[in-house]
């Protein structure tokens, strides 16, 4: 098999390699110097940014203006874009803007509500949802066409790719609304961050035994925890996460100001113990202002050196 667009991500997938990505939250201002520091400490260690999209629904630099600004300091961006803020026509406008400047890579998602962000009574659009957003970018790359019917002069090329929630409920559905993304267009898979590895595990047979994951790549999404109080956070409050008593008690279990540490050390356990499951083809490190942590956690996992691809 052989790469179809000039996506670095796409060819060391294609190439068998563990790929490596990672994300960075674009800034409230319009001093993109933060941006450049954050993505220059990753830089070596990933193979592809993620730059988020107006991430909890608060505005922030848009994702395309960052993905072109990493895209000239040579880096591999991921262009996230949500449904929730743009019609269908602002939409393929700025997919024929990413790729005038070479970015292949794109992440179809929904978005958090507005409610979540700092202006809760802006209205949504939602004119597509997020399959039908990665129904269009094929539809756009493979056969050259607008969801109006037109042709378009030259197509964009598109690495495409979704995220997936193996632990939202019900739990059920979670293997089903894998495959409708599969089968909307989705290249790729991001999943939200995982604490519950035996769940995990269990989602990923049920991927594997359905055939998925010899049809789409899987990045197995991680994130360091910070501290006990962070992660009884994720277990409470945050909808479709899932994060085990021991491993809050295992946060809680040590000095606080040892907890950075348990936490980068319990990510990179999950990392070592994902890398041997069937049909993970990589992860997805979530260290959102914590960036500089990205390399300890890549090299400890032995995801490093990188692999070169052309």
């Amino acid at each position: 098999m052989n790469a179809k667009t000039n996506s670095r991500l796409e060819k060391i997938l294609v190439a068998g390699h563990k790929a490596v990505t990672s994300e960075c939250g674009p800034p409230r201002g319009g001093d993109p110097s933060h941006i450049e520091e954050k993505a220059n400490l990753i830089r070596n260690h990933v193979d592809a940014i993620n730059i988020t999209d107006n991430q909890t629904s608060v505005t922030r630099m848009c994702s395309l203006a960052v993905c072109i600004r990493l895209k000239l300091m040579g880096l591999e961006p991921v262009l996230q874009m949500v449904t929730r803020d743009r019609n269908r026509i602002a939409l393929q406008s700025d997919i024929l803007g990413a790729a005038s400047y070479g970015i292949s890579n794109i992440l179809c998602l929904s978005g958090d509500h507005q409610s979540f962000g700092d202006c809760p009574t802006g209205q949504n659009v939602h004119d597509l949802d997020s399959m039908q957003l990665l129904q269009t970018v094929r539809l756009m790359c493979d056969e050259g066409k607008f969801l109006g019917g037109g042709d378009i002069d030259s197509p964009p090329k598109m690495f495409s790719g979704a995220a997936a929630n193996p632990f939202a409920d019900p739990y059920k559905i979670r293997v089903p609304r894998l495959a409708k993304k599969v089968a909307c267009g989705a290249q790729f898979i991001q999943t939200q961050c995982i604490y519950n590895v035996e769940k995990f595990i269990d989602w990923m047979g049920k991927v594997c035994d359905r055939g998925l994951h010899e049809k789409v790549f899987i990045l197995a999404g991680v994130t360091p925890l910070k501290s006990a109080g962070m992660a009884r956070y994720m277990k409470n409050r945050v909808p479709g996460m899932d994060v085990p008593d021991d491993v809050v008690k295992r946060m809680a279990g040590v000095p606080k100001e040892n907890q950075p540490q348990e936490g980068i050390d319990i990510c990179v356990e999950t990392i070592e113990r994902l890398k041997e499951v069937k049909g993970i083809s990589g992860f997805h490190i979530m260290a959102i202002e914590w960036e500089e942590k990205v390399p300890e956690i890549v090299e400890r996992a032995g995801l490093y050196p990188r692999p070169q691809v052309s």
